[in-house]
């Protein structure tokens, strides 16, 4: 319900409807908003003028456009200019926006009638805020327009709903809370405007005043008006124009202009009408459906693309950390890349939750608003209002069709680095950004230039491997191999070492050799020849030292040694499970 309320409030004043009136474009406002809109025309721009003096200029420039279309509607009471709708780009010079909204007129003091009902200018002119499209005013002047009873009994049942307080139907601007209604007039007032307004004098002094909350509740249980029609104000609708699409009474078949028009039943067509906003309102009940799922989904998509940017600055740091040190100097830069294509893949997809999330809450609305309305028993009121709404549907329902739940951007971050330079071109180390080699999900077949894409070029070598390669064909023996001091120690007389390559190293060994000299100083022995990394030497002699030392080797060539490590046996057949400082010291 809440989403709706948009659909209750007037355009011009931003409250909800008081007295609304329904304009020939299918739009509604507050009566008293009507009035204040009015723009009255030059005498040279009506109807008898024009047929008098001809064409002329006029200091009303907006109602120059489309003058063919001034009276083309004269049978029906208005004529409309075309101009702003087909125009914008031609605006009133006096009033850019097409619409100018005067101060109110006061009514009289002593008058107790609404100042929407005093009677308006000669040749008034009124421009709907919302199309701006124009219209001149008959005799009849506002109360040509049909009042809309059926939005006025969804904004009752909104209001009773929502506990509302009720607000006076007089103030001109913003409406003050009502403290009395009057039984007799129907209508809410403030105290200023009651004493303005509805004095307690003549006439007015018999009638019944009562609180708001009485009010409300002695409205809701009197049967509400029937709409009547605004040619002949005593007589209600009992028949529907199918060629003008409006309900009509007798006398208009009889004398007025719908006596040779294509007619039918009220109820037949109230039910038809009924039916068919019904099954627009399944389709678009649908594509809100499916707007929240998608919604569920740029959710998601959110997460997905904290984690992966997560993972993939993880395997870019461990990939800069695996090069040599010259790469650590465009590490800083390639994080910033990596970051700021996430922080632009974020603002996509929020701004595209943002854009749903808006036009969501206005579907939502104007699904609540149509369910309401279905729930109007008023015939004539529907029929005045459901062609609009129907077009509303179809056109909300296509709005959501046309790529609107297709994500703006992938989660995945496409990115490679393009190692392939030497050493000496590290500095120009840049990502690799594809245009006809991206991978993209299904049914996608446009990816925002934005990402960066992972090149795959099948049958030749990724710039990682390329860039290792050369690095194995410089540096072809391995790398030196680091004693682990805290896993080597001694026990009795036998010795434990443990070793291992250095994390940067780029060339892989095949094997090991670890050495010992004969304990007094002589030359070192091959102890162990094999692939491990951990190898216990047993028979030594109690109470010696020995100095131990290894190098890798490969089908190149052999590393040079480690840092020699020396070991001091036990002095006895004594349990010792970890050396002294004194026996275990790397030199």
């Amino acid at each position: 319900m809440e989403e709706m309320e948009e659909e209750l409030k007037c355009p011009v004043c931003g409250s909800f409807y008081r007295e609304p009136i329904i304009l020939p474009c299918s739009h509604n406002l507050c009566q008293a908003c009507a009035r204040n809109i009015l723009v009255q025309t030059p005498e040279s721009e009506s109807p008898q003028s024009r047929r008098a003096s001809g064409s002329g200029v006029s200091d009303y420039d907006y109602l120059d456009l489309d003058k063919m279309s001034l009276y083309s509607e004269a049978d029906s009471g208005y004529g409309s200019y075309g101009g702003f709708a087909s125009a914008p780009t031609t605006p009133c010079q006096k009033s850019p926006n097409g619409v100018r909204v005067f101060p109110p007129a006061m009514p009289p003091p002593a008058t107790h009638l609404s100042p929407a009902l005093a009677p308006v200018p000669r040749n008034s002119c009124i421009t709907c805020p919302q199309c701006h499209r124009s219209l001149i005013l008959d005799d009849r002047g506002l109360r040509g327009f049909p009042k809309n009873r059926v939005l006025e009994g969804v904004i009752d049942r909104y209001q009773q709903s929502k506990a509302a307080a009720l607000k006076c139907q007089l103030c001109e601007k913003a409406p003050k809370e009502a403290t009395v209604m009057c039984e007799q007039c129907d209508v809410f007032y403030c105290d200023p405007c009651r004493l303005r307004c509805h004095p307690p004098r003549g006439p007015l002094a018999k009638h019944r005043l009562v609180p708001p909350a009485q009010g409300r509740v002695s409205r809701r249980l009197s049967p509400r008006k029937v709409s009547t029609c605004t040619d002949h104000e005593l007589e209600n609708h009992s028949m529907y124009c199918v060629q003008c699409k409006m309900p009509v009474c007798y006398q208009c078949l009889e004398e007025g202009k719908h006596s040779s028009h294509e007619v039918k039943a009220l109820g037949a067509m109230w039910k038809l009408h009924k039916s068919q906003l019904s099954q627009a309102l399944n389709g678009l009940s649908d594509r809100a459906k499916e707007a929240k799922e998608f919604l569920v989904q740029l959710r998601n998509m959110v997460q997905q693309i904290q984690e992966n940017s997560v993972e993939f600055e993880a395997c870019l740091v461990a990939q800069c950390d695996a090069l040599i040190d010259a790469l650590n100097r465009r590490k800083a830069q390639l994080l910033a890349r990596v970051n700021k294509e996430h922080e632009h893949k974020l603002k996509v997809v929020r701004d595209q939750i943002s854009h749903c999330t808006v036009k969501l809450r206005q579907t939502t609305g104007l699904m609540e608003y149509c369910l309401e309305v279905i729930k109007e028993n008023d015939p004539s009121g529907f029929l005045q209002i459901s062609d609009a709404l129907i077009r509303r549907v179809h056109l909300t329902e296509d709005q959501w069709g046309k790529g609107t739940l297709t994500p703006r951007m992938t989660t995945d971050f496409d990115l490679s680095l393009d190692n392939s330079p030497l050493l000496q071109s590290i500095h120009q180390l840049d990502f690799v950004q594809m245009k006809g080699a991206c991978l993209r999900p299904p049914g996608h077949s446009n990816v925002p230039s934005g990402d960066w894409c992972l090149k795959q070029d099948k049958g030749k070598q990724s710039a990682a491997a390329r860039f290792i390669n050369h690095l194995r064909a410089s540096s072809p023996v391995p790398a030196i191999p680091i004693l682990q001091l805290e896993e080597c120690c001694t026990h009795n007389n036998s010795a434990t070492l443990s070793w291992k390559q250095p994390p940067l190293s780029m060339v892989p060994a095949e094997g090991y050799i670890l050495e010992l000299d004969d304990g007094n100083g002589g030359q070192f022995r091959e102890v162990y020849v094999g692939k491990e990394t951990m190898c216990t030497v047993d028979g030594l002699h109690f109470n010696s030292t020995y100095n131990a030392r290894v190098k890798a080797f490969n089908k190149t060539g052999v590393s040079q040694y480690s840092k020699t490590l020396v070991l001091q046996t036990s002095e006895g057949k004594a349990l010792q499970q970890y050396p002294s400082e004194r026996e275990l010291r790397g030199v």
